[in-house]
C-alpha cells in the first residue's frame, strides 16, 4: 500500500484558507484536518474532486458557535495518497471515516455531508447513530444501484475513467454557477502535482454503485432504511440547479421523517459545489438549524 504525500509547497498562499493543519493517522494513513472553534463538532465532510477547501468559506462562521471539523478523504487535500486506483475502495473510507471519529472521539456531532462526503459519511451515521446529533444534507445520493443512471453521470464516470488526467480546475469550474478566480482553481488543483496524485479522485466515480451486485449497494439500502427511521433533527439544502443531484433534495425529504420539520430551503445560483458558491449563505442556514435544535 504505497502512500504519496503532496508537498506542503503546492499549499503556499491559498487564498482564504488560514487554517493550520492538524494530522491523526488511521489505519498507516496520515488524514489532514481543520479545526477551529470550541464546542460541539460540526464535521464537514466533501467529496470529488475537492478537499477542505471546499469549506473556507463556511468554516469560520461555523467556528464562532462550535467546534468546525473538515478533514481531507484519503486521496485529496493533504492527506496520503495510494498511488494504485485498486488501493480505493468504498470500504477504505468508510472504514478511514470511521476510525477518523473514533480516534478524535467525536461525540453530538452535526454532519454537513455533500457529494461522495454523503455516501460516505451518511453511511457511518447508520452504523454510529448514537454518536451523531443532527444531519445537514446537501447534494449528494445514496445509490442502491436501482434504476439506470442518468445520462449525465454516465458520462461523467466514463470520462473519469478514460482521461488520462483528469482537468479539476474544468471539472470545478463547469461545477459551479459562479466565475471561479484563477487563485481559486489553482487551489483546487494544489493536491494533484501529476497524474500519480490523482488516482484517488479518477476512481471515484467507478466506486458508486451502480448495479445491486456492486460494493457498497448492500451498505446504502441499510442506510436508506435508518434514516427512513431517523427522529434526530435533519436539514436538507440543495441546490437545484446541479444537473446530476439537483433532483435528490426531494428524495432526502420524502425519506428522513424530520426534514420537513425544518423551512423547505433550496440553494439558488449555485450548482453542484454549492459550498464554493454560496459557503456563506449555507453557513448562516446551518447556524439558524443548531439554534433550532438545541441539545
Amino acid at each position: 500500500m504505497p502512500f504519496i504525500r503532496t508537498p506542503e509547497e503546492h499549499f503556499a498562499h491559498l487564498p482564504g484558507y488560514p487554517f493550520a493543519p492538524h494530522y491523526v493517522q488511521i489505519n498507516g494513513a496520515r488524514i489532514h484536518y481543520v479545526e477551529e472553534g470550541t464546542g460541539q463538532p460540526i464535521l464537514c465532510l466533501h467529496g470529488e474532486p475537492t478537499w477542505s477547501y471546499l469549506y473556507r468559506k463556511m468554516i469560520p462562521i461555523l467556528a464562532a458557535h462550535g467546534r468546525v471539523i473538515a478533514p481531507d478523504l484519503i486521496g485529496f487535500g493533504k492527506s496520503d495518497k495510494f498511488t494504485e486506483p485498486h488501493e480505493y475502495s468504498f470500504q477504505m473510507h468508510h472504514d478511514m471515516m470511521m476510525g477518523f471519529i473514533q480516534a478524535l472521539d467525536l461525540q453530538e456531532i452535526t454532519i454537513v455531508v455533500q457529494d461522495w462526503g454523503g455516501l460516505i459519511g451518511l453511511r457511518v451515521v447508520s452504523e454510529m447513530p448514537e454518536r451523531f446529533a443532527r444531519l445537514v444534507i446537501m447534494n449528494t445520493m445514496l445509490p442502491v444501484g436501482r434504476g439506470r443512471p442518468s445520462p449525465t453521470f454516465t458520462a461523467w464516470r466514463l470520462f473519469a475513467k478514460y482521461m488520462p488526467v483528469l482537468p479539476v480546475g474544468l471539472i470545478m469550474q463547469i461545477g459551479t454557477a459562479s466565475k471561479l478566480p484563477k487563485e481559486v482553481v489553482a487551489a483546487y488543483k494544489a493536491p494533484f502535482p501529476n497524474r500519480r496524485y490523482l488516482a484517488g479522485a479518477k476512481i471515484f466515480p467507478e466506486l458508486v454503485p451502480i448495479s445491486a451486485d456492486k460494493p457498497g449497494a448492500d451498505a446504502m439500502q441499510k442506510t436508506r432504511a435508518v434514516l427512513g427511521a431517523w427522529q434526530k433533527p435533519a436539514l436538507v439544502l440543495f441546490a437545484p440547479s446541479d444537473p446530476i443531484l439537483g433532483p435528490m433534495g426531494g428524495f432526502f425529504r420524502r425519506l428522513i421523517p424530520t426534514a420537513n420539520e425544518q423551512p423547505h430551503i433550496t440553494i439558488q445560483k449555485a450548482s453542484h459545489f454549492l459550498q464554493e458558491d454560496k459557503g456563506e449563505e449555507i453557513a448562516e442556514h446551518i447556524l439558524a438549524f443548531l439554534a433550532r435544535t438545541p441539545s
